[in-house]
């Protein structure tokens, strides 16, 4: 079985809050214009990016996968406002 990197570390949970919107459920293509500001998760490897609403999400070449990670998918896994 594959070990799955986790997210980012906090400190302060008090800022931090949870949700189960449904943008969190969302698989967003690479180079894809960012629906919300945040950190987005690759889906096939764990890799962890920031990226902004309204910019491009990192296209299929951002980094390098095995045949078993698939391509590159993003889902958001912390928004912000």
């Amino acid at each position: 079985m594959r070990r799955r990197k986790k997210i980012a570390n906090y400190k302060y949970q008090q800022f931090l809050s949870h949700s189960n919107h449904q943008a969190f459920d969302t698989i967003t293509e690479p180079g894809q214009v960012t629906p919300h500001s945040g950190i987005y998760r690759c889906e096939g490897c764990g890799e962890n990016v920031v990226s902004t609403h309204s910019h491009p999400l990192p296209p299929q070449n951002h980094h390098q996968h095995t045949p078993a990670q698939g391509r590159i998918r993003w889902r958001l896994i912390a928004a912000t406002h």
